[in-house]
């Protein structure tokens, strides 16, 4: 008589167990199924990125040991082009490469939400000391420099919320990558920062 009553409770608290799971389930697929609707509805438009300015402040090329360092201040913008949806920045890195290969640190940008059809401009300075430098790229670097062109990569790397009314997403990634034209008014026949001067604003592609 005591086995069946315990295994009484124990078939109930199992029942009930599958009851709240089921519960919990059917709440996750509604809170699901309404995210997706609002996000489909509203088709938040990725934003805007442009790169207004880029100073080259320091540009040094060591063959012998295959170092590279850089300082570079630019200026970015971005705008949101949402009627509707706000956008929290809760993530944004910047930094430089040249052909693929990364020659600053990332620079961390201030978290900001940013609201419908607002924009913001950061500046920050990007700068890698001694960056182990590939023997291909110097060679390329240096026969950009006495071209009288530099064509550096700007990119932006960072997470990101929508945020419609009440409701706030969850997080996206996103990449942004700006091109940076910096010519000479002649060949420079080494690489260095004097000369360079920032040729035309230029329009980011960004993924999320």
């Amino acid at each position: 008589m005591g086995k069946d009553c315990g295994n009484h409770r124990d078939d109930h608290l199992r029942n009930c167990c599958r009851r709240l799971l089921a519960v919990f389930l059917f709440l996750a697929f509604i809170v699901a199924v309404i995210s997706l609707i609002v996000y489909l509805v509203l088709r938040p438009t990725h934003p805007r990125f442009y790169l207004q300015d880029a100073s080259l402040r320091q540009l040094d090329l060591s063959n012998a040991s295959s170092l590279l360092s850089t300082s570079l201040q630019v200026t970015v913008a971005s705008r949101n082009p949402n009627d509707r949806v706000g956008v929290y920045y809760d993530r944004l890195d910047v930094y430089a490469s040249y052909k693929y290969q990364q020659i600053t640190v990332a620079s961390s940008l201030p978290a900001v939400y940013q609201g419908h059809g607002d924009v913001d401009i950061w500046s920050p300075v990007l700068d890698g000391p001694n960056v182990p430098f590939a023997p291909y790229l110097a060679s390329a670097i240096s026969q950009d420099c006495q071209a009288g062109y530099l064509i550096l990569q700007v990119k932006i790397d960072g997470r990101v919320r929508w945020k419609v009314g009440s409701w706030i997403s969850g997080h996206y990634h996103l990449f942004a990558t700006c091109p940076a034209f910096l010519v000479t008014t002649g060949g420079n026949g080494a690489p260095g920062a004097s000369g360079f001067k920032f040729q035309t604003t230029t329009y980011c592609h960004v993924e999320v």
